[in-house]
């Protein structure tokens, strides 16, 4: 919920939300070096969300927004997978999004590159192809709540530790994906996701 678009994609209003709508994805979510996806054909629509990720480089505890930039090194695409009829159903009931968001291979991620190569953290653009048509694109300019702002916020109440990868929201077109499907991800006119579902 941290683009415009994408919050009257899903609730039908454009909106910023009160405060960065945060949930935790299980260490057994992270699906890397281009694996395939295999879709849980049980769990409904499975839906793609890309998004800019962040990597955490020091630990960091209460840490002050003007210092954020200091504890990530590295940025990439991810895909954080959502079994959106399952997410549907518990927004309804006030439940957790845990198992629609942190089920086996729903945090894909692809190649880091280094935080330097980019003039700003609040100017990269990146996108989403689905068989060689972009189905998703944004900026990090738009981020109703910006990067560093983000760290300084998850801080608060948990440790960053080295390691930790902090998805950042995904912009609007999301969209379900299928067997077959193959998705690419790219910053800029670098691609650094590629992979299949099946």
């Amino acid at each position: 919920m941290n683009y415009l678009q994408h919050t009257e994609e899903l609730d039908g209003k454009a909106y910023k939300p009160e405060e960065p709508v945060i949930f935790l994805k299980a260490d057994s979510s992270l699906l890397k070096d281009h694996k395939p996806f295999f879709i849980p054909d049980f769990m409904g629509r499975i839906d793609y969300e890309a998004e800019l990720v962040i990597r955490i480089c020091r630990l960091g505890k209460g840490i002050p927004e003007r210092f954020a930039h200091r504890y990530y090194d590295a940025v990439t695409v991810g895909i954080d997978f959502t079994a959106r009829d399952m997410q549907k159903k518990a927004r309804e009931l006030g439940q957790p999004w845990d198992i629609c968001k942190g089920f086996d291979g729903a945090a894909c991620i692809g190649d880091w590159v280094e935080k330097e190569k980019f003039l700003s953290i609040d100017g990269i653009h990146f996108h989403l192809d689905i068989n060689g048509k972009t189905v998703q694109e944004g900026c990090t300019s738009d981020m109703l709540y910006k990067v560093d702002e983000i760290v300084a916020y998850l801080s608060k109440f948990y440790t960053l530790k080295t390691g930790d990868i902090i998805y950042t929201g995904t912009p609007v077109g999301v969209g379900p994906v299928h067997i077959d499907d193959h998705l690419e991800g790219y910053l800029e006119d670098r691609k650094v996701l590629e992979f299949n579902c099946k």
